[in-house]
């Protein structure tokens, strides 16, 4: 990669953690507030569904924005946000009036995922801790 592209890798990687990392830290600070609402999606163990999530979005984005492990990161955060975009955002079984609100977030997931699989290939560039080992 290039200086552009390895500016633009890490323009992108912090966006991407825009996303994730404030999700997780208002999951953390609503804790009980959020395994009613999975328990209410019907997620099985929402406890520990809410905890991995929680560790997924905070630990995910931090290792995202410091570009560590970040092939096998973005990865498994692009899993994540398929699993979130089933169970979260069913567009397809929700009611009508809030089935368009719902597909809206469904492909926006869609989407970030195109964004996790492209670092996934990429890597975490020059920028990052991952780019640090690579050029010892």
């Amino acid at each position: 990669m290039n200086t552009y592209q390895n500016l633009l890798n890490l323009i992108g990687r912090v966006l991407v953690a825009t996303l994730f990392l404030p999700a997780g830290l208002a999951k953390l600070a609503g804790f009980e507030g959020t395994i009613a609402y999975f328990a209410s999606l019907g997620i099985p163990a929402p406890v520990f569904a809410l905890v991995a999530t929680i560790i997924i979005e905070i630990g995910g984005s931090i290792a995202l924005l410091v570009g560590y492990k970040t092939r096998v990161v973005a990865s498994l955060m692009a899993l994540f946000t398929l699993a979130a975009a089933i169970t979260g955002h069913a567009f397809w079984a929700a009611p009508v009036d809030a089935a368009f609100i719902a597909q809206l977030l469904f492909f926006k997931n869609i989407a970030v995922m195109g964004g996790l699989l492209i670092l996934a290939s990429a890597g975490a560039g020059k920028f990052s801790i991952d780019g640090l080992k690579a050029s010892k």
